[in-house]
C-alpha cells in the first residue's frame, strides 16, 4: 500500500496522506514518498497548486510516538522534512483538514499557504500534554498565523480548536461542512492554477518576504521588479489582448 496517493486535475496536484490504520502519523517511509511527490509536482509546468490531505478518520496524528520515544536530532530531522518539504515549496499549498491534526501533523498544515478545514476536523498541538516541548518550528509558524495570544491558548494552555474556532482566531481560512471540504479546497486551489505559473510562484515569495518588510516605501520598492517582469511576459499580452477585446465589445 502506497503511503501518499497523489491525483492531478484542472492544474492541482493532491497529496493524501495514506495510512488510516495509524492515523496518517509520520514515519520515514511516509516522509520519503511526500518529498517524492512534491518533487514530482514541481517538475510538472501542469501543476500550479497543491492540495494536502489524510485518508480519513484523520488528517495527520503526527509522529509516531514510538519513534519519538528514541528520538535524536538527526531522526526528528526525518519526520520534519515531512512537512517542512512541502513548507519550502514554491507552488501555492493548501491543506484541507478533514480530521484530527496533532503535533507534527498540525505542523503540516501551519506549513501550507491556506488551511481549508472540515466542521468536524480539530488543531491539537498536544506537545505538552505528551511531556514533549514543540518542535519543528511549530510555535514561530504558530505565533506568525495567529498572533501569540491564540499560540499560548494552544500550547499552554491545551486548547483543541475545531473548524469554527480555527477559522475565528485565523488559523483557518475557512471551515467548512465535512462532506463539502474537498470540493471547496479543490475549487479554490483550482483558481490559483488558472494564473500563470510563474507568476503564483512569484507573488507567492513576494508575500513571504513582506514578513520582514515594515514600511510602505520599501513595500512599494519589493514589489516593483516583479510586477515589471511580469508585464513584459507573454501571459500578460495575451490576457490584456482578451480584455481589451472585451471592452471594445461592450
Amino acid at each position: 500500500m502506497s503511503l501518499v496517493l497523489t491525483d492531478i486535475a484542472d492544474g492541482v496536484a493532491t497529496l493524501t496522506l495514506n495510512n488510516p490504520e495509524e492515523r496518517n502519523t509520520m514515519t520515514q517511509p511516509m516522509v520519503e514518498q511526500i518529498i517524492a511527490a512534491m518533487d514530482r509536482f514541481e517538475a510538472d509546468e501542469n501543476v500550479g497548486a497543491v492540495v494536502v490531505t489524510g485518508t480519513p478518520p484523520a488528517f495527520c496524528a503526527g509522529a509516531n510516538l514510538g519513534n519519538l520515544a528514541e528520538a535524536t536530532g538527526e531522526s526528528l530531522g526525518v519526520i520534519y522534512e515531512g512537512f517542512l518539504r512541502i513548507a519550502r515549496s514554491p507552488l501555492p499549498t493548501l491543506a484541507a483538514i478533514n480530521g484530527a491534526a496533532v503535533g507534527a501533523g498540525m505542523n503540516l498544515a501551519l506549513g501550507c499557504d491556506v488551511r481549508i478545514m472540515s466542521d468536524r476536523a480539530k488543531l491539537d498541538t498536544r506537545f505538552l500534554q505528551l511531556g514533549i516541548h514543540p518542535g519543528g518550528g511549530h510555535t514561530w509558524m504558530f505565533r506568525r498565523i495567529a498572533g501569540p495570544q491564540a499560540a499560548m491558548a494552544a500550547v499552554i494552555f491545551g486548547q483543541v480548536l475545531d473548524g469554527e474556532e480555527a477559522e475565528r482566531v485565523g488559523l483557518a481560512y475557512k471551515s467548512v461542512p465535512a462532506d463539502d471540504l474537498l470540493e471547496v479546497a479543490h475549487e479554490f486551489a483550482a483558481r490559483a492554477a488558472t494564473a500563470p505559473r510563474q507568476l503564483s510562484i512569484e507573488a507567492k515569495q513576494t508575500i513571504l518576504d513582506m514578513a520582514d518588510v515594515d514600511n510602505h516605501p520599501d513595500a512599494v520598492a519589493r514589489e516593483l521588479r516583479p510586477q515589471l517582469w511580469s508585464t513584459k511576459q507573454p501571459w500578460f499580452a495575451e490576457r490584456l489582448a482578451v480584455l481589451q477585446s472585451k471592452i471594445s465589445r461592450r
